[in-house]
Formats: C-alpha cells, structure tokens, sequence
C-alpha cells in the first residue's frame, strides 16, 4: 500500500530531507512551502495525508488543519502536524485544531512511517466507503440518503492492569462517555464482543504474563469488533511496540506518562471518525439492500459493480493509478444443480460467497454477477496484488469440501480470469471483456487455475 503525501515547510531544506525520507518508503510526494498553496493543493489534487510544519509565517499548521478539516472538500483528509513545539499543550492544541496527530522534532523514522502507513490505510478505506455511498445515491435517484445519526453516549473500554493509570484515565474520559474498566485482558475482549463498544484503550506495559497486543489481533480478528477504533498505550519512547500495534490495528497511541488532556482529544477524533463511518455504513445498508444487493449471497450484484467499476476507472485516470477486476465462475455448476438441486446449488453459491468475502481484503468489492459467476474489484492493486488476492481465493474455495447436508461433502473448484486497469482496457465494457476471456482460457486449461487478461 502507498499513497500520496503533501508535506507543508517553509524550509527548502526540510521539504528535501522529508521528502527523500518518504520516497525511498515509495510514497508519492507532493511539496508546498507555506499554508496558502497548501490548501489550493489540498483543494484540488488528490492526496491521501498533509504532513505540516507549525512554524510557518501568514498560515501556520494551526490554521491549515483548522481550514482543512471546516472545508467539506478537506475535512476527511488526514493531517499530521510536525514542530518543536514540544509540550503537551502545544499537543492537545494541535489535535484540538482538528490534527489527526502531532509529531515532535527531530522526528524519528518508525513513528513517521508507522503514523503514515496507519492513517493513509485509514484514508483509503474511508474514501472507498464514501465511493460507495456516492455509487447509492447515483443507482437509487429517488431514495432519502440523508445522513444518520449515532446519537448514544458512546461506550468506552479501558484495559489495564496498571490500576492507577486505568484509574486517571477512566476519569479523564468519562467526560465524553460511559467507561468500563478492565484488568484482564480476555475478559475485556470478552466484553467487547457481547456490546457495541465505540472505543478501546488499552495499555500495552504489562500484561501480567500475557501478551497486550494479542488482545488487538483478536479484536481486529472478530467481525464484532473489526472497525473498533483501538487507542494503544506504550512505554515512554517505545517506538517499536508503538508501530506494531498500528500494523496489527490501533488506530492511535499514546506513549507513557500519559497526558490526560492529549487521550481525550484524541479520543474525541477517533469517536468522530467511528460515528462517520458508521453513519455511512448504516445508510448503505438501508438504501441498497433491496436494490443491489444479491438476495442469496448478500453481495452486491452485477448492477452495482458496473456503476462503481466506472467510478473506479475515473479515479484511476485521474489519479494516473490502477485497479485490477476478478472474475470467476464455479466449476461445473450446472451438474452440481441437476445432481443436488436448486436447493444444493443455494448451498454451495452462499458457502461460495462467504469463502469469497473472506479472502479479499476489506476495501474490495466482491459481486454476484449471475447464476454461477462472481466479479471482485480491487481498489489500488496492480497485477502482483490482485494474482495474490485470486489465489488465496482459488485455494480456499478446493481446501475443504462444501457440505450440502449432514451425509454428503461435495469438492467444489473455481476458474478465474483477472484483467488489470489500463492494460485490460480503458472502459468497464473492454475490462469485463477481458476478464472473461482470461476466465475462458482458464477453464479450456483445465478449470481450477488463474489466467490473466494480456
């Protein structure tokens, strides 16, 4: 994964060190050296993260990220502000302004690259949602999008077998919702999967002899708690543990001693971006279930992924980016049906369809796109990724037999064809074409393998 960066400094020299640092990261580096081209940058080039200095003459970092995040066009880019300012409330000022985080000069590489990874895949995600929601309203010109609201006061989990900490922090945070304290950390995990809990914050220093971190993979591992906004605490300068736990799926962290006032404002962002996203999740699951959903499978249906296909092909030419597209047809599904009947064939499309779901990653859009036949659109993935994606899909589906009724394991296999955006064509028609000739060629091998669109 990579994406594309605007880094904000006055300094020729700072815009050069930074920008080389990130480049050898493979980013797409963008330089503005003051807050006015920043913000005509930000408010006409694509980008995925701002990283700002605060000192600057006229347009400081303050006052971009407060002008990026009260603009619509802006608000959900993530910014990071970089300074020497270095005390907590110069912290809590930033994050207050509406920064996504605050980094203190000299700013060493982990946590910069950690912070970045972690907020651009954040981004990505984000935008790829938004795209959804964007391709519902244009299918379903008629139907009320408006907006929901998460109105409850958020529940929030704080783990910690340190009790004086889990104390000092249980308070601070009762200011912005309802605090449940817990020492052990499988219990806690236990509590996050019985309840909607908005936000986790969990010390990662001790454990009393278990491993902290595991209680994040099992978050992130749990459909229940997958989207959970997760903020880690590490030890003073810990700046290893610190990016692990962004790579297993804290969305933020806080290093010892913990400044109150910087995890409550912290807190609140990452409430913020839970609530937008389940406001946007709600309102596709009401306005597209009966539209472009496929009622066996529950995944979105041939009418959908053409639409959002021709959003994709925009925004890869603008971009000057690639996606990749996947189709695949289940091996001799028409015996399967006049052997098993109709019933049978129910069986293994939805068993077919959970397999599917299962092996691509969370911003991939899986589609039933007729009887037998299932399309996934793969946002950002050249030919590697997707070839990665197809196989880890084909294998899943030949590991285990699929079981129609207590006495009887059927072997199910699949033919898949991929197609690369340009290279397989420059419009949805010329993609879909190509993939399903590569989807022929594969099944005039032998079924059961990839082939990929010249």
């Amino acid at each position: 994964m990579s994406g594309r960066i605007l880094i904000v400094d006055d300094s020729a020299i700072n815009l050069k060190l930074l920008e080389a640092r990130l480049t050898a990261e493979y980013f797409d580096v963008v330089q503005a050296s003051n807050g006015e081209e920043a913000l005509a940058i930000c408010r006409s080039e694509p980008l995925d993260l701002v990283l700002s200095d605060v000192m600057m003459p006229e347009v400081d970092g303050f006052e971009l990220c407060r002008a990026l995040k009260s603009d619509p066009r802006t608000t959900h880019l993530p910014v990071v502000l970089i300074t020497a300012l270095d005390q907590p409330s110069d912290r809590v000022r930033g994050l207050e302004a509406g920064a996504d985080d605050f980094l203190t000069k000299p700013v060493r590489d982990l946590p910069l690259f950690s912070r970045v990874r972690s907020l651009t895949r954040l981004k990505q995600m984000t935008d790829e949602l938004r795209r959804r929601a964007d391709t519902a309203t244009e299918i379903l010109t008629e139907a009320e999008f408006a907006p929901s609201s998460v109105s409850e006061l958020p529940e929030i989990v704080v783990v910690s077998d340190h009790a004086r900490l889990q104390a000092r922090i249980a308070r601070s945070l009762q200011t912005i919702g309802s605090v449940r304290e817990f020492a052990d950390y499988d219990t806690a995990f236990a509590a996050v999967q019985k309840r909607q809990v908005m936000l986790t914050v969990v010390d990662l220093v001790g454990g009393n002899g278990t491993d902290p971190i595991r209680f994040l993979a099992r978050c992130r591992a749990s459909e229940k708690s997958r989207g959970m906004p997760i903020i880690a605490i590490t030890a003073a300068d810990d700046d290893r543990t610190a990016a692990k736990a962004l790579e297993i799926g804290a969305y933020d962290y806080v290093q010892r001693p913990v400044d109150c006032n910087e995890l409550v404002a912290r807190s609140r962002t990452q409430l913020a971006r839970f609530h937008y996203g389940e406001t946007l999740r709600m309102t596709l699951e009401r306005t597209l279930e009966l539209a472009v959903i496929d009622g066996l499978t529950g995944l979105h249906n041939r009418r959908f992924l053409n639409t959002h296909m021709s959003r994709a092909v925009t925004e890869a030419e603008r971009r000057q980016g690639t996606f990749s597209l996947i189709v695949a047809d289940i091996d001799h599904f028409k015996r399967i049906n006049d052997t098993y009947g109709h019933d049978g064939g129910d069986i293994v499309l939805r068993e077919f369809a959970r397999r599917l779901e299962a092996s691509v990653r969370a911003s991939d859009l899986p589609c039933r796109i007729g009887g037998e036949e299932f399309a996934v659109l793969l946002p950002n993935a050249d030919e590697r990724t997707a070839r990665v994606t197809a196989e880890r899909f084909r294998a899943a589906i030949e590991a285990r037999p699929f079981i129609i009724s207590d006495a009887l394991e059927l072997p199910v296999t699949v033919s898949v064809g991929l197609a690369i955006f340009p290279r397989g064509g420059q419009e949805v028609s010329t993609l879909m074409r190509a993939a399903d000739a590569a989807l022929y060629r594969a099944k005039s091998a032998g079924r059961n393998q990839i082939a990929i669109a010249a």
